[in-house]
């Protein structure tokens, strides 16, 4: 399934709603939102604990994964980033085109160009 930037910032946009609407915003910090998508991350890794490379219960991928994009997405918010900008929309891109089979690869690719092009601190 192929997602355009459009559904991209269709998601943001309900995710915007769905905080405001509970009034989250004034929890929504930089580090929070970080230290959340440290702990979603972690959560995802979790998945494949003790099982083999493949291992993880591909509803329960799902969910960490959709997490993960969740706040993503709310950090790069936050901080004013355009989530059109090429470096950001190959980001995005990858990580809505995670699967069970190839997330530990593409999420390094993905890792590895935000530190090249700058959107994130190398030092992560």
């Amino acid at each position: 399934m192929k997602h355009t930037m459009t559904d991209i910032e269709q998601l943001l946009q309900q995710i915007r709603n769905f905080h405001d609407a509970r009034d989250w915003q004034q929890f929504h910090n930089s580090k929070d939102l970080a230290v959340a998508l440290s702990i979603e991350a972690s959560e995802l890794l979790e998945l494949f604990l003790w099982k083999g490379n493949e291992g993880a219960d591909p509803q329960k991928l799902k969910e960490e994964l959709a997490d993960v994009l969740m706040y993503v997405l709310l950090l790069a918010d936050k901080h004013g980033l355009d989530i059109k900008q090429p470096e950001l929309r190959q980001i995005l891109k990858n990580l809505c085109s995670l699967s069970a089979e190839n997330e530990i690869v593409e999420f390094k690719e993905a890792k590895n160009l935000m530190n090249s092009t700058g959107v994130v601190d190398s030092g992560m």
